[in-house]
């Protein structure tokens, strides 16, 4: 008895444990920021899927706004199947970048167009270069920035709609923007997003919320490209357990009965 009993509780922290993982986390105030503003994402939750539609106009933001400054390094163009893209498209896509190749026969590098098995190309030829041409600081990579802050998709979302005129007893510092949600409120990169700033390619409308909203669901998935099927397996895992534990009831039940 105390073997089965052991069993279901192991299963039923198991069980918790798997439904904590898959909560989505709130969005806490960035350190020496405002709180974070929050949406709903329909990526979120445990059934949660990408926006395809939302996250195809936030790589338009990236690539006619953001890629100019950031990088996307640990993103390859054929992962953009993943949003929807046929193969045609993506070659269209990659055949816009400019790779850096080689060594050649004679040894010296070359540029080429890109080609789908490339990753996006960072817009500078290294980490010094991006930080002299703007000003000490080099932009950070994009490809995981969702994970690697606090807030997540909230965070890039409130940072592109939180840039304001200080309050007017902040002293303004030279060559720093102020934005409500960055940390210490001074950022070095001046708003990226303007109202129709982009031509969205469905029509949409394409104002800072909606931009920003939609640069944050491509981020989101550039950071877990997984996700999806993350979220499908822990779904397979957790009927499983499920299972298993009716099947423990069920033995216990029998075994007891049979003792009686």
């Amino acid at each position: 008895m105390k073997r089965s009993t052991t069993a279901l509780t192991l299963i039923a922290a198991l069980l918790a444990t798997g439904g904590m993982v898959w909560q989505s986390q709130p969005a806490n105030a960035a350190e020496a920021g405002a709180e974070l503003m929050t949406k709903s994402w329909q990526h979120d939750g445990f059934f949660g899927t990408f926006d395809r539609s939302a996250a195809q106009r936030g790589l338009q933001v990236y690539r006619e706004v953001c890629s100019s400054c950031h990088g996307l390094k640990y993103v390859a163009f054929r992962n953009l199947a993943a949003l929807g893209y046929t193969e045609d498209q993506i070659k269209a896509i990659a055949a816009e970048s400019t790779i850096t190749d080689g060594p050649n026969d004679e040894g010296a590098m070359f540029d080429r167009e890109g080609r789908p098995s490339d990753r996006f190309p960072s817009p500078f030829a290294n980490e010094k270069e991006a930080a002299f041409i703007n000003g000490g600081v080099a932009p950070p990579d994009l490809s995981v920035m969702t994970k690697a802050r606090e807030g997540g998709a909230n965070y890039v979302y409130s940072l592109l709609r939180g840039y304001e005129e200080p309050p007017p007893d902040i002293e303004v510092r030279e060559g720093s923007y102020y934005n409500l949600y960055f940390p210490g409120h001074w950022i070095s990169m001046p708003p990226p997003l303007y109202e129709d700033g982009v031509t969205y390619a469905d029509g949409t409308p394409a104002t800072i919320e909606q931009m920003a909203s939609d640069v944050a669901v491509f981020l989101s998935w550039a950071a877990e490209p997984k996700l999806e099927e993350r979220k499908q397996t822990g779904l397979k895992v957790m009927l499983f357990l499920i299972t298993l534990t009716g099947l423990f009831y069920a033995t216990k039940r029998k075994v007891w009965t049979d003792a009686h």
